[in-house]
């Protein structure tokens, strides 16, 4: 599913090459296992009810940041990231997305997280969309390597507690 799914929100400069080089080195199922295996990471699904079949994913991680630019954007505290949501094609503006987000913010005040973050391409139009409905505004900018190219991302944040879920 990452393969299908973490190209979809890449900058369209992106070589097929980086982002193969990405999702094996930071996508793969042993990732994922232990991702689900550490207690401050939090994978979250989407199901096809159809099939049963995982429509989508979030990776929610209850950790500090250690991005300069993150920790320079934000200082509240405590604070959930939300690492990781993708949702496959076919899916895109059936809700599953809205479900794994509220999944997220749920996650994120039942802790006691005083705000969510996020990274998001600055060239990924749709997603900011999304983001901007469910309530998050951006707060900074900050990089992101894949393989060799660097990418541009706003930093976007909002309470879990907002009422725009």
């Amino acid at each position: 599913m990452a393969a299908v799914t973490f190209p979809l929100a890449c900058p369209p400069e992106l070589t097929i090459t980086d982002i193969e080089h990405f999702v094996a080195g930071n996508l793969t199922a042993d990732h994922f296992r232990a991702f689900i295996a550490n207690p401050t990471h939090h994978v979250f699904k989407a199901v096809d009810p159809a099939t049963s079949s995982i429509a989508g994913y979030a990776l929610v991680i209850d950790e500090e940041p250690t991005d300069p630019d993150v920790l320079a954007a934000i200082t509240t505290r405590p604070l959930t990231m939300v690492s990781k949501m993708y949702v496959l094609p076919g899916f895109h503006g059936r809700h599953a997305s809205t479900g794994l987000m509220s999944a997220a913010l749920g996650h994120a005040a039942e802790v006691g997280s005083e705000l969510v973050w996020l990274g998001v391409n600055q060239k990924n139009p749709r997603a900011q969309r999304f983001y901007q409905k469910m309530g998050f505004e951006v707060v900074g900018h900050k990089t992101f390597r894949v393989n060799v190219s660097v990418c541009n991302d706003f930093i976007y944040a909002r309470t879990p507690r907002d009422d725009a879920t």
